[in-house]
């Protein structure tokens, strides 16, 4: 690792990763955190440690306190010394869902009660002020469960540069800056590059972005020259763009972020500046994400190649579903796919038929039973036709569906516990 950092963030949790490491949980108490934690970890925290680098993770997922045991026994393990850990909780609110099933799902205006039987987590977006909150006990490492991306970001900076917690104008200027700073190389080229339109140089060794934010709310972002990739007012605007859904009110646990007179200025290579980003104030609700089992999804594939082949790949998927139904099995959702041809963007605009194609058929049903029959019979096609059949696949997995409510935030309560080292 190279540079004076003074904090490393790593975001690792995506919308359906709590649900899935509750599961995990489940089955044993002692996991329910990022399976690669201590990888990941491990791979900087001895240099993390001697260069006084703090670090903020939400790998904790759904057992924040599993995986600082498991870093204590892998720094253990490894020779490693650490310092103070400190873990935040307070996320988990499934026992208000219980408590509260009326409450409406964002999705469909349903109540929660309507799938209650079925969920297995609700997990609030906590925001940047249990980070700070965590850094001030003098922690060496933070590990949360849910915590809002941008806010893992915003957390440090209003620990390390003594930002209020009401000054929204900083607010804003940090959780921009985590906001683009949350999906790693994608700020750095890594999402950008397309060869021969947007070219990048050393993708292979892409470097990832960092901020330099002042006091006052400056902010710069930047890559080490030393490292592949690219960082430029063309890579900055797509990722300010990302998730974002109406870019004058883009609400986070900390603010209303507004980047409609947000401007980039190129101050150097691979060297950003930042004006123009502006706040409200935040909201008096957590967004709380609710997973819940949402069925079996089976899966199979089979490839055709040559002349006709799209037209073998449509005769199969018609054998697929006629077995499926004379069998009786049925399908919550059911797709078809034609990898090479209409996969992306369904059969709008499409003419010239592909040499070679890849039936990929798909199905999510309540019956484990349903799913496997869809994979065997793609898996059939081989020997029952049509010709020139290869490459089958089948897979069956448990589902885990996500929907969203509003909660208010005197109902969710979060909790900074720290381990001396």
């Amino acid at each position: 690792m190279h540079g004076a950092l003074d904090y490393l963030v790593f975001e690792c949790l995506a919308e359906r990763t709590i649900a899935r490491e509750t599961l995990t949980k489940l089955g044993n108490p002692a996991l329910g955190y990022t399976p690669n934690l201590t990888d990941r970890l491990g791979a900087v925290l001895k240099t993390c440690v001697d260069n006084g680098t703090r670090i903020v993770t939400n790998m904790g997922a759904a057992n924040p306190q599993g995986a600082r045991r498991a870093l204590r026994r892998w720094a253990q393990d490894n020779q490693v010394a650490m310092g103070p850990v400190a873990v935040v909780e307070g996320d988990d609110v499934l026992e208000q869902i219980r408590a509260n099933p009326g409450m409406k799902m964002l999705e469909c205006g349903e109540p929660i009660e309507s799938i209650l039987p079925q969920v297995t987590s609700a997990n609030a977006y906590l925001g940047a002020d249990v980070v700070a909150e965590a850094l001030s006990t003098g922690a060496q490492l933070v590990i949360t469960g849910r915590v809002a991306d941008p806010a893992l970001f915003l957390g440090c900076m209003l620990h390390g540069l003594g930002w209020s917690y009401d000054d929204y104008a900083r607010l804003g200027v940090g959780t921009f800056a985590g906001h683009l700073l949350e999906c790693g190389t994608q700020l750095s080229g890594g999402c950008f590059a397309d060869p021969g339109r947007k070219e990048v140089g050393d993708l292979a060794h892409v470097g990832l972005p960092f901020a330099d934010v002042g006091v006052n709310g400056d902010l710069s972002l930047g890559k080490m020259a030393s490292q592949g990739g690219r960082l430029d007012i063309s890579t900055c605007s797509e990722q300010a763009l990302y998730e974002i859904h109406d870019p004058a009110s883009y609400t986070t646990p900390d603010c209303v972020l507004d980047i409609t007179q947000m401007r980039f200025t190129q101050v150097a290579p691979d060297r950003v500046a930042v004006h123009g980003v502006r706040a409200r104030p935040r909201t008096d609700s957590y967004k709380v994400t609710v997973g819940y089992k949402a069925g079996w999804q089976g899966e199979g594939e089979i490839g055709y190649a040559g002349p006709n082949a799209l037209g073998r790949a449509r005769l199969s998927a018609a054998i697929v579903k006629q077995r499926l139904e004379e069998s009786g099995h049925t399908f919550l959702d059911y797709r078809v796919d034609y990898i090479g041809y209409s996969s992306l963007h369904g059969e709008f605009g499409q003419f010239a038929e592909p040499y070679e194609v890849r039936l990929r058929i798909s199905g999510r049903s309540q019956s484990k039973q349903a799913a496997q029959a869809l994979g065997f019979e793609v898996k059939t096609l081989n020997l029952n036709g049509p010709a020139g059949a290869g490459g089958t696949s089948s897979a069956v997995r448990e589902v885990i569906g996500v929907k969203s409510i509003l909660m208010p935030r005197s109902w969710v309560h979060p909790v900074v516990s720290l381990e001396a080292a």
